[in-house]
């Protein structure tokens, strides 16, 4: 799972199988440690959510993906999820859960696992 952070933007990019993971088990998580202190990441089927939601707290940002489109999600052709959460002051935090895909150029990291990508199919 790989994770971006711009400004107010919070993009989680998924493999295969940490997608089929969510689908099946309704949880991925992923840790980096950073000396003392660790730091993780997590997208979580909830089916109290209506669309995606954020929260943070205690050294984890964890993204909840309404249940009913997770559960599906390894098995449809869904890219991913898109969700603008309005925050105090007029500001918003853009949400987005996608699926990961093998970039165009090649790359020294291991996308194997990534799903292929629709621009290199003819």
């Amino acid at each position: 799972m790989k994770i971006r952070i711009k400004g107010n933007s919070i993009r989680f990019r998924l493999t295969q199988s940490e997608v089929q993971q969510l689908s099946e088990t309704g949880s991925v998580k992923e840790t980096t440690i950073f000396g003392p202190n660790v730091f993780q990441y997590q997208v979580k089927l909830m089916s109290s959510v209506q669309n995606l939601q954020v929260s943070y707290y205690n050294d984890t940002i964890l993204m909840m993906i309404p249940e009913a489109d997770g559960k599906n999600w390894f098995h449809n052709d869904t890219i991913g999820f898109e969700h603008e959460v309005e925050l105090s002051e007029g500001k918003k935090l853009h949400l987005l859960l996608e699926k990961d895909f093998t970039c165009l150029e090649n790359r020294d990291e291991d996308q194997s696992d990534n799903y292929p990508n629709p621009k290199l199919q003819h």
